[in-house]
């Protein structure tokens, strides 16, 4: 893939989008997760905290009692995905699955 402050092609996001079934390209990767409480998305708004912490790379966060959407962007490379915001989905999705959440990138608003 690209450096970390270079965008992906169409094509290398289309490959790891085959990686990332939580996800979809939409102007970035985005998803939604549905978790069963809304006391478990705030877990995973804290388990996306620690992530973009640890890779020191933010993702646009909205929560909505049940459902977070996540929308990975790289900033610093004028608003294209990145291997970065490849390797954060990867995060995210482990996390997901691993409290429950279940993923409905069909559910992004614009979708």
């Amino acid at each position: 893939m690209a450096g970390s402050k270079d965008h992906l092609t169409q094509a290398e996001i289309d490959a790891a989008l085959l990686r990332l079934p939580d996800w979809k390209y939409q102007d970035g990767l985005v998803t939604v997760y549905k978790t069963p409480t809304a006391a478990q998305a705030l877990a995973l708004i804290a388990a996306v905290g620690e992530i973009a912490e640890q890779q020191n790379h933010h993702p646009d966060l909205e929560w909505r009692y049940n459902r977070v959407h996540v929308r990975y962007v790289s900033h610093d490379a004028g608003g294209q995905v990145t291997s970065r915001d490849v390797a954060a989905a990867t995060s995210v999705s482990e996390a997901a699955a691993g409290l429950g959440a279940m993923a409905q990138p069909e559910r992004y608003p614009g979708s």
